[in-house]
């Protein structure tokens, strides 16, 4: 198969997949969802994806109608029915399936999987950003599906011939990105936004700061304003879409590239990491 999409036990290629009118999502927006890459059928990280998505669900009680350990299987019995090992797996649980109603459905809710082709970038090439002022809900730490903001100021940066964009603060805080984080290097240490509710703490952002740890580079989880994201020495951009990006453009503006060997240093070992766990 080139692509796989799964509802509630039924499987088949996305085109094929349709899904009752009356899920809530259709409705609200209600429900949680994950993802992570996947490289020669080994998912990266997949026990913190699982963690996190049973994590973003208890916080909206919304209830997953299998155990971490029956959706760990699923999901690595399903990456093995695709044409290529290397893929992106995304998964969601909706709050169930009834007439629209803004009180919770009762009973356990839906279970999606969609499975697609794709590569982690090795993230050599540098992109470009813009800034954006983040006027988002105040739950970004919890991975919704009521992702609007994120997918106009995508769009805008897209306009801008721009790969992301930055959301920032009244005040000026940054806090993250539409789709990714972001972070600096400056002074030789890497800044980080603490994991409080205005940012999700990405999966690729803990394994960037362990990386950081391993290879003696300070790390500082304190927020960090536009004025220092724009001289920083570097900038870095995680995901689990593609696991250590950095920025040479902000907003038009030339930025980082004062510590090339450091940045280096921290690329080349995310990579590794991720090839390594990923081995046939």
């Amino acid at each position: 198969m080139k692509t796989l999409g799964y509802y509630n036990g039924k499987y088949g290629e996305l085109e094929d997949m349709s899904i009752p009118m009356n899920d809530r999502v259709c409705w609200f927006g209600d429900g949680v969802y994950d993802a992570g890459p996947c490289r020669n059928y080994h998912i990266f990280a997949l026990d913190e994806h699982i963690d996190r998505f049973f994590n973003s669900a208890g916080l909206l009680k919304i209830k997953i109608p299998v155990s971490k350990q029956e959706l760990k299987d699923l999901l690595n019995d399903l990456v093995k029915k695709m044409d290529s090992g290397n893929l992106f797996v995304y998964f969601q649980a909706t709050r169930g399936t009834g007439i629209r109603n803004h009180v919770f459905t009762e009973g356990a809710g839906n279970l999606w999987v969609s499975l697609t082709e794709a590569e982690i970038s090795d993230g050599i090439e540098p992109i470009r950003l813009i800034t954006t002022e983040d006027t988002r809900f105040y739950h970004c730490n919890i991975k919704t599906l009521n992702l609007i903001p994120s997918v106009m100021a995508s769009q805008r940066a897209k306009e801008a011939g721009c790969q992301e964009s930055v959301f920032y603060r009244p005040g000026g805080r940054v806090t993250e990105c539409a789709h990714s984080n972001v972070h600096i290097i400056q002074d030789g240490m890497l800044r980080t936004a603490p994991t409080d509710n205005l940012i999700l703490p990405g999966i690729a952002r803990a394994h960037l700061i362990r990386a950081c740890k391993n290879l003696n580079i300070p790390v500082n989880e304190t927020a960090f304003t536009l004025d220092e994201l724009y001289s920083a020495e570097e900038v870095l951009v995680t995901s689990s879409s593609n696991l250590c990006l950095h920025a040479n453009e902000i907003d038009g503006k030339p930025v980082g590239g004062k510590q090339p060997e450091l940045l280096e240093k921290i690329r080349s070992y995310v990579l590794e990491e991720f090839y390594e766990a990923t081995r046939p």
